[in-house]
């Protein structure tokens, strides 16, 4: 398989195969199996943008999401989160809309802990009494460490634009939220990867 078609997603797709695809179809096709792995890939990456233009932010989130009140503690935060199992929820107001967005990351520097850092990182750093004081921070607010501003989308947000949101502020979940900044729902990289990846097994399937 050449360079040009491994960088347009072209794995599994043989000339064998190609060939045996043109067989297939009525009349002469008059074009190489280079020509015909070619246009299949743009026709499928035309596709691809397609779709993820078609499909919305309300067709993949999940709705009415767990949220972190704003005077919430970060004790009570950080139990809610881990009952739920998840690493990171919207911050809200007693009005339900969106103020912040707290995450692992934010836990993780006000411990004194650099939030790129792997869990056995922090684990072997706070075994070495390298910083990690959480008796020192029960009483501080999840408002204080929470991220801003918060990075949302709404219901009518394409795919592809959410791929986009992603990718450049290196997040990992976005807040949905209604016209009057009331969180709706969320959309998390699993819930994207899970979408993509079905337009991946649909490409490859036979």
């Amino acid at each position: 398989m050449s360079e040009k078609n491994e960088k347009h997603g072209m794995p599994g797709l043989s000339d064998t195969d190609i060939m045996a695809a043109m067989r297939e179809m009525d009349g002469y096709i008059d074009i190489t199996p280079a020509d015909f792995r070619e246009i299949y890939s743009f026709a499928y990456h035309h596709a691809l943008k397609r779709l993820t233009r078609h499909i919305r932010a309300s067709d993949i989130m999940t709705k009415a999401p767990h949220t972190i009140m704003l005077s919430m503690g970060l004790l009570q935060a950080a139990q809610l989160l881990a009952d739920k199992g998840i690493s990171g929820a919207p911050v809200v107001d007693q009005e339900h809309r969106i103020a912040g967005v707290i995450s692992e990351k934010d836990f993780l520097s006000i411990l004194g802990m650099d939030p790129q850092k792997s869990f056995m990182q922090v684990v072997a750093a706070c075994l070495g009494n390298q910083g990690c004081l959480p008796t020192a921070i029960r009483e501080v607010c999840v408002s204080e460490i929470m991220s801003l501003p918060p990075v949302t989308a709404s219901p009518d947000t394409p795919l592809c634009d959410l791929s986009t949101i992603f990718r450049e502020k290196n997040i990992n979940r976005i807040p949905i939220t209604d016209s009057t900044r009331r969180v709706i729902g969320i959309v998390t990289r699993s819930d994207l990867a899970n979408v993509l990846g079905t337009f991946r097994i649909v490409k490859e399937s036979p």
